[in-house]
């Protein structure tokens, strides 16, 4: 299947592209909308951004209390910000929406150099955080829209593109796909604010009718002149971006990353992201075998949703012809409520109404106590985990009867035998090794692990006197092994490699009991 996050529009796949330690960094950025006084910070930002608007991109603290006292005398809602403004700030800082520098040529004594004389600006994400904010903010749902006059000018662009391909002209490619890839971001966004906004209002419908039956008529007008405008351009788009291609595509992305202008990424970069982009606008309007454009699935879910629309509007006919709905059903509950003789009733009928019943809470302790604050709420806390029992039954699970006691005889006598096994290869290769020596020769793989098992045992025994390794030795029952200081040091050749020791000797040498029981 085509890769939504690709086709569902031109940054998607770059959020997805981050690591958690890099979401996390960039949810740092919006503590400030969740502090006691974010509406005292959110006017902070809003004066650094007007200080901004006029190329002010470094501002003190008395520049930004100035803007404020300005803001204030038009706007009745800017909190007084005098007291503690440096503090906010660097709290800013510290979340990194903005930065804070060093500004030396502020001071005109030592006493005010030394009072810290610092200018804070934005920072790029910090920026792009505050104006997602003020977009949230700004955003009214009576502004939702589809777009059906764009079309034409998408067709047009599509055609402009091919000829400047054809023709080699690289500035005019970048400046079409540029534009392009601007409408269908726009594009993009107003379906779907405009398909959220529809099942808003048929959420809200049971509350007020009265909105949905005013913009009933506009509503289903602009939807069905949508769909047509769109039944009519979408084959000719098709078509249109077939014929760009056959232009050459590999060719339309490297002459526009060739005319790119952004100086922070490279070549490879530009190519890449142009390539992304070109998919992008392909899956809108281009079909792939069985696999439906973006355009016609905006078009199939325009046509759902003025089937819902009209569905809801025969619906709250009915409900008004026959006088009985839910604002009617809440008004009669309210009455009887209100006529109930004592407040017993009142919760009784309350409770039938909403079929609401005793909650049956069940709690438990976290696995690690130090992870969750005291003053966490049931809310904000995480959750742990309940057993079925206990919450089917309301009974804390049992451990049940104890199980009876396998004998696993066979089991400890495999590994004896294995045991038994590595331990005579160990005393065989020991005991080559003290006939043989490890000096000019080459070590197998047992008697390698003899060797390092012996090299290990002897190194932690070392001792320093007078500032001076001592001989240390380590060894088993068959060999000991020495290590002695020498400035010329040693070597030991391995089946993987040469062990060197410098400033070391290695000798070896039979165990005591062994060279007893040789005697």
């Amino acid at each position: 299947m085509r890769d939504r996050a690709v086709t569902g529009g031109t940054g998607g796949s770059r959020a997805f592209e981050l690591g958690t330690t890099a979401v996390s960094d960039r949810f740092r950025l919006f503590n400030f909308t969740r502090r006691d006084d974010h509406l005292v910070y959110l006017w902070v930002l809003r004066a650094m951004d007007r200080l901004r608007a006029v190329h002010q991109m470094q501002a003190h603290p008395d520049d930004v209390a100035r803007v404020l006292a300005e803001l204030g005398r038009s706007h009745d809602q800017v909190p007084s910000a005098e007291e503690n403004l440096r503090g906010r700030l660097d709290a800013l800082a510290e979340d990194g929406v903005v930065h804070r520098l060093e500004d030396a040529s502020r001071a005109g004594s030592l006493v005010r150099y030394r009072n810290r004389q610092s200018v804070y600006q934005f920072s790029e994400l910090g920026y792009q955080a505050f104006t997602a904010v003020e977009e949230v903010l700004a955003a009214r749902p009576q502004d939702a829209n589809l777009s059906r006059l764009v079309f034409s000018d998408i067709l047009d662009d599509l055609r402009a593109l091919a000829a400047a391909n054809r023709a080699g002209n690289g500035e005019q490619v970048w400046r079409r796909l540029s534009r392009l890839d601007a409408v269908m971001e726009d594009m993009a966004r107003r379906s779907a604010r405009f398909h959220l906004t529809l099942a808003e209002i048929t959420r809200s419908t049971d509350a007020s009718p009265e909105t949905f039956l005013r913009h009933k008529n506009t509503l289903l007008t602009h939807m069905t002149d949508f769909m047509a405008e769109l039944d009519r351009y979408l084959p000719r788009l098709d078509q249109a971006v077939r014929d760009v291609e056959r232009t050459g595509a590999e060719g339309l992305l490297r002459r526009a990353a060739a005319a790119d202008e952004r100086p922070f990424l490279g070549h490879d970069e530009r190519l890449e992201d142009w390539r992304r982009r070109w998919a992008v606008l392909r899956a809108w309007f281009a079909a792939d075998g069985a696999e439906p454009s973006r355009a016609a699935e905006l078009r199939a879910a325009t046509r759902t949703g003025v089937s819902g629309v009209i569905a809801l509007l025969r619906q709250i006919a009915e409900a008004r012809r026959g006088g009985v709905n839910r604002s009617t059903q809440l008004r009669h509950l309210a009455e009887w409520v209100f006529d109930a003789p004592d407040e017993g009733a009142a919760h009784a009928l309350m409770a039938a109404a909403f079929n609401v019943r005793t909650a049956r809470h069940l709690g438990g302790a976290h696995e690690d106590v130090e992870v969750v604050s005291v003053r966490s709420t049931w809310w904000d806390a995480p959750g742990v985990e309940i057993s079925v029992p206990l919450f089917r039954r309301g009974k804390a699970p049992s451990p049940g009867l104890p199980q009876p006691a396998r004998g696993r005889a066979g089991i400890r006598g495999e590994l004896r035998r294995r045991q038994a096994s590595h331990r005579a290869a160990e005393r065989e290769a020991a005991s080559g090794l003290a006939e043989a020596g490890v000096h000019g020769r080459v070590l197998d793989e047992a008697e390698t692990r003899v060797v390092l098992r012996l090299l290990t045992r002897a190194m932690e025994s070392r001792t320093v006197v007078a500032g001076r390794l001592r001989d240390a030795s380590g060894g088993n029952e068959v060999l000991t092994v020495r290590l002695v200081p020498a400035p010329e040091g040693s070597a030991v050749r391995t089946a993987h490699g040469v062990l060197h020791l410098p400033g070391l000797r290695l000798e070896l040498a039979p165990a005591v009991h062994a060279r007893g029981a040789r005697r």
